[in-house]
């Protein structure tokens, strides 16, 4: 996991997608978990960068 895209996934989770995979579906949807609740923004940008090697 690069160190720079996970701790931009723990400060502002959608930079973090953005930085993984673009502007796509994952950006969007990481927008809309940041906004209902910060932790559940995290969890999915964390996921997103883990699971996109």
């Amino acid at each position: 996991m690069d160190p720079i895209r996970l701790l931009f996934a723990i400060l502002l989770p959608p930079l973090g997608v953005f930085l993984q995979v673009g502007i796509g579906l994952h950006f969007w949807l990481n927008i809309l978990l940041t906004l209902f609740g910060y932790i559940p923004g995290i969890i999915h940008a964390v996921w997103v960068i883990a699971r996109k090697r």
